[in-house]
Parts: C-alpha cells; structure tokens; sequence
C-alpha cells in the first residue's frame, strides 16, 4: 500500500511563520520582564555552581570542592572553633522574610523622678525630741512602716490636752448633775427650770470640747490619738512617725508599694520644730523619660502625641549593654521652647521593674529597682512606615567602602552578597527587595563585619594550601 506523503514544515508557510512570530514574542517578553525572572535565575545558578563545587572530583583523594571555594573570593570556610570565636550559633541563623519597617527619629533622653510623685519628705508634725530612728539609709519599707519615735514638748500642745482632758471632766459633772434632776423631776420634788439650765450648760460643754479636739488635730494629732487622750485620760506624750499610706490623689496606699529610705535628716536626741524635715524616702516605682527634642521635631512628637502612637527607649546600663523597651508612650509636651538651647522637653511614662528585694535576718528589706534616674536615653520616635521590606540587624550588615555585604550559609562555606541598603539606624538595616536576597534565604544575624575581615584576609596574598599540588 503506498504510504501518504510525508507534511514538511520547511515547505509549509503557515508552521513557519508561526514558529518565527513564537520566538519573536517569547525573545520580546523575556527581554521586556527580565528585572522579574533574572535575578531568580542569577541565583539559581549561583547555588548551581555552589553545588558543582561542592562535589569531590579529585582521584588523588583532594578536596575540588574546598579548593574551589578557597579559589572563590565571596566565600570563606569557617571551623566550629571560628563561628563560635565570634558568636556565630545555630539560632542567629535564620530566613529572611519580607516585613513593614517603622522609620524613626532619635531623640536623647534621660530617666527622671515624677515631680511631686517620686520624693517623700517626711516632716515632723509636732515639736519634740528625736527618741528612736527605726529605718537606716538605703532601706526599703512598706506603707505604715515605723519611722521614728518623738516625744513631744510642745508648750501648746500640752496645754490644749490639758483643756481637752478638763472640759471633758466638766461634762461629765454635768451629766451625771442632769440625771440626777431628770429623777427628781419625775418625783416632783424640784422645778424643771434647774434641769433645763443644765442641759443648756451641757451644750454649751460640748461645745469647748469639739474645739479643743479641732485644736488638737490641727497640731498634728490623728482622730485614734485624741480618742487615746479622751478613754485613758492622760496626756499624749510620744509620738510615732510612720510611711504616709495614702498616696497623691487621697487613696490609700497599695500593699506592694515600697518606699526607700534617700537620706535621714536628723540624729536621735535632736530637738526638732514641727514641720522639720525627718527624712527623705523615694518611691521609683513610675518613672519619667524626659526628651530633649529640637523645634524641627515637634511636629512628629505632636503626630504621636495625638495618635498615641507608641514609642521606644534605649537605655544604657552598667554593663555597657542598651536595653530595648518598646510601647511606650508620651505623657505630654512641655509648654515652652527653652531659649538657650532651642529645644522642648516631653515626658514619657517608664514603669520601673524590680530587679533585686533582699530581706535580711536582722529583719531589713533592701530593694532595688532596673531604672534608675540619671540613666542615658535613646527615644526612638516612629515617622514612617515602609512595608514589604527585608529587615536584618545592623550586626548582619557589612560595610566595605561603598559595597554592603550579608552573609549566606551554603553547606561549610559562607558565601558573600551584596546587597543594597535602603535605611539603617542603630539597631537595623533595611535591605531593598530588589532580587539580590529572597524570602526564605537563611542569612547570618551577626558577626557580618567579622566574616568581611576574614574574606578580606584570606584574599590578600594568603599561602595556597594546594599550591604544588596536581589535579
């Protein structure tokens, strides 16, 4: 049977010319969209090679693939005993994802006491004499905590104690002097005009001793010690000053407040005024971060201010090491510009964290709180968002001249790539998405600086361990 002819596209038009239009447009998308797939296939060849490399290939029993890379000069081989020397561990080697970035301003800033809310000043409230100090500098006392001890000589006050105790005897003459009457009355055996004078003479008794008892509270007595005064009928002499229990605005004091001893201000024996200072205590428990900004600033404080927008704090401990605490939030702007430096102070709020509550067998508490007045401070103030970015530590970034660096790990070696920086501060880089790292890639989070040394070391004029040697 003869077989049908062959179809030769050579000599048919139509596949031809639709197998040229086909390359055409295939040459055309692939040049028009080469900022999509070129860098993706950049990469993959890169970890092609790095896997061809890898690979030994030498039958005199060499390592091709160590020799490739010494030959390599964006990759170093480091020991176990190197990535430790500069603290290169397993968990600060992570992958990368694409994340929103909040540019900041920096603003300097120092950890302040609350005005009015910080300080304690102990004063004495009636003149006497200092006859017992409890507490000794530094320690930390709770609400109700006893102070001092003060016997009181006071000339006034003891005269009106003395008033107080008299009109109190008086009235109870004159009650007893009212039943008597009120049972003669009964019995008809007196008129009730000398009863009803004497309860006029109560009244007027009752009288002298609520004001004597209002002169007593005035000199510095409590509602309990001139009840004291009235059940024992004896003069008040001593006098015991204790923690104030109840706080600014009038409430009474949480059971977990604790109060530090600043300075005591007296010795015992000392005759004190009233109204002198005993003692200054010191209540952290709520600090202020006081900024420092300059006019240009304000604007973005303010933007914050009415957003509640929250910000963060870099202190400096005595370890040289800053600690990060985030959310935080401004309190509120000062009124005025400070003429001499042009600046305007804010407030942010910083609740304190105990660090250290020691009790001693001799019964003394010694506290200690992380944040202290005086410590210097960084604010970091947020301006602007910048989304789908990739965010690295400063640590993970490496600067040579006008290259920047991270650093890949790909089997022993760690491969160099340079990237482009978009925006750092003293904490992070932001990494331009821009193909040259991708989501998913595992980079080193420290030690880039380190690692650019050695690469740098390696490939200035170090000796060629394979040198002589014939693949």
């Amino acid at each position: 049977m003869a077989q049908p002819p062959a179809l030769n596209p050579s000599t048919n038009s139509p596949f031809r010319w639709a197998a040229i239009i086909l390359v055409v447009a295939v040459g055309i998308g692939a040049f028009v969209f080469q900022s999509a797939w070129l860098p993706t296939a950049q990469q993959w060849l890169a970890r092609v090679r790095g896997t061809a490399a890898a690979e030994p290939k030498g039958a005199a029993g060499h390592d091709e693939a160590s020799h490739a890379a010494h030959g390599n000069p964006n990759s170093i081989e480091l020991s176990p005993q190197a990535r430790r020397n500069i603290g290169l561990t397993d968990d600060l080697i992570q992958p990368i994802k694409l994340q929103s970035f909040t540019r900041t301003i920096t603003i300097p800033g120092m950890v302040v006491e609350r005005p009015g809310r910080s300080i304690v000043e102990v004063t004495s409230p009636l003149t006497g004499i200092i006859t017992r100090i409890y507490p000794i500098e530094g320690e930390a006392l709770a609400a109700g905590k006893r102070l001092f001890d003060l016997r009181l000589t006071h000339e006034e006050l003891v005269q009106s104690q003395a008033d107080l105790l008299s009109a109190a005897g008086e009235l109870e003459i004159i009650d007893k002097e009212i039943a008597r009457l009120e049972k003669l009355a009964s019995e008809g055996a007196i008129a009730g005009k000398r009863l009803l004078e004497q309860k006029y003479e109560r009244e007027k008794k009752e009288g002298v001793v609520r004001s004597k008892r209002q002169a007593l509270l005035l000199h510095g007595l409590n509602e309990e010690q001139v009840l004291a005064i009235l059940t024992k009928r004896e003069l008040f002499k001593d006098l015991t000053v204790t923690v104030p229990d109840v706080t600014e605005d009038g409430s009474k004091t949480p059971d977990d407040a604790v109060f530090q001893v600043q300075s005591i201000k007296i010795a015992q024996g000392q005759q004190v005024e009233a109204g002198a200072t005993l003692a200054i205590l010191a209540d952290h428990a709520e600090l202020y971060i006081e900024g420092e900004a300059f006019e240009r600033d304000v604007a973005d404080i303010s933007r914050v201010v009415d957003k509640r927008e929250p910000v963060t704090a870099i202190l400096e401990n005595e370890s040289a090491r800053s600690e990060v605490v985030k959310d935080l939030h401004i309190l509120y702007l000062a009124t005025k510009v400070d003429p001499a430096k042009r600046t305007l102070d804010f407030y942010v709020t910083l609740p304190n964290v105990a660090q250290r509550d020691q009790h001693l067998e001799n019964g003394k508490r010694f506290f200690a709180w992380k944040y202290r007045p005086g410590q210097r401070v960084q604010l970091e103030i947020p301006v602007e968002t910048l989304p789908n970015r990739i965010v690295l530590p400063i640590d993970a970034v490496a600067q040579d001249a006008t290259e920047t660096y991270v650093f890949t790990p790909n089997g022993k070696q760690w491969e160099r790539r340079s990237v482009h920086v978009e925006y750092r501060d003293q904490r992070h880089a932001v990494i331009a998405n821009d193909g040259a790292l991708f989501p998913g890639d595992r980079v080193a989070l420290t030690a880039a600086q380190q690692l650019q040394v050695a690469i740098k070391n390696k490939s200035g004029g170090a000796p060629d361990p394979h040198a002589g040697h014939s693949h």
